[in-house]
């Protein structure tokens, strides 16, 4: 048996650069590992695909992405017997967390181990890429600018090791939803690419912190203000600084301590009780 910890993401900055001619849209992201994961376990059986998971809400069946990496795999490589994959669900569903992605990838890396294939990373990240956009960066992990669809990764200097208040509402965001709202309406502060690469370059928490921006986030708190006051309860109480991942709906805060991180995640779970509330270190580069 192979088990894999397949981390959750991100993003420090995520920009819309316009509407490519295929239909996707074009990004340009500063995204990060953290170590929030699930678990996935996989074992050889003698043909086919079996898929369980601890989330009666997913499907455990070939519109899972989890699934749809076993099918690539095995196809691509030609490998005759099967593949048995449990699933254990941390990371919260529909949450801009990247957990359908970081699945397929945790499979991917998994079988890569489990039948001896020895793929490089690049190898993986071709596969991933015809699964989800952000399946190659959950490939690779740790600090990354993604541009294109999000596919195009360049490696960044590892964000300093911090600690993230992750805290999800009681609420889900459809990612076509956010990014057609998007380009409905648009919105008033972009990110400001260049000086983030900059500040992790300089390995500045605070340069960081305050160069967060997500065009998504104005599109969604229009649509639920609560991701608004999630992130002032979060600064209000030791956060440097507050974003929504994704499009949502979960607001991340970086804090210069555990400590700090543990404070503000009380404070948000005792104001919110239903909400999901999560504190982990940021994460470096993937060993594939």
């Amino acid at each position: 048996m192979v088990s894999v910890e397949a981390n959750a993401k991100i993003n420090l900055t995520l920009d819309i650069l316009g509407v490519r001619s295929d239909g996707y849209h074009e990004v340009e992201m500063v995204m990060q590992s953290v170590g929030l994961f699930d678990t996935i376990r996989l074992e050889k059986q003698p043909e086919g695909i079996s898929l369980r998971l601890d989330a009666a809400e997913l499907p455990a069946d070939e519109t899972n992405l989890a699934w749809k990496a076993a099918r690539i795999f095995l196809d691509v490589y030609k490998i005759q017997s099967g593949v048995s994959i449990a699933v254990e669900k941390r990371i919260p569903i529909a949450a801009g967390l990247a957990g359908g992605s970081t699945d397929a990838a945790g499979v991917l890396i998994g079988m890569n181990r489990l039948f001896e294939t020895r793929l490089s990373a690049n190898a993986l990240c071709e596969l991933g890429q015809k699964i989800g956009s952000d399946v190659p960066f959950c490939i690779e992990g740790g600090t990354m600018l993604a541009t294109g669809r999000g596919e195009i990764l360049r490696r960044l200097p590892d964000f300093p090791a911090v600690s993230v208040v992750l805290a999800k509402p009681p609420v889900s965001v459809s990612t076509a939803w956010a990014y057609k709202t998007f380009d409905r309406i648009g919105s008033a502060h972009h990110p400001d690419t260049k000086a983030m690469l900059a500040a992790l370059s300089e390995k500045n928490q605070e340069k960081v912190a305050h160069g967060l921006v997500n065009v998504l986030e104005e599109v969604t708190i229009r649509e639920h203000p609560i991701i608004a006051t999630y992130k002032r309860i979060l600064t209000d109480n030791g956060a440097l600084a507050s974003l929504m991942s994704g499009s949502g709906p979960t607001v991340f805060g970086l804090a210069e301590s555990r400590e700090n991180a543990e404070k503000a995640a009380q404070a948000l779970s005792r104001a919110y009780p239903d909400a999901a509330v999560f504190v982990a270190p940021t994460t470096g580069k993937n060993l594939i």
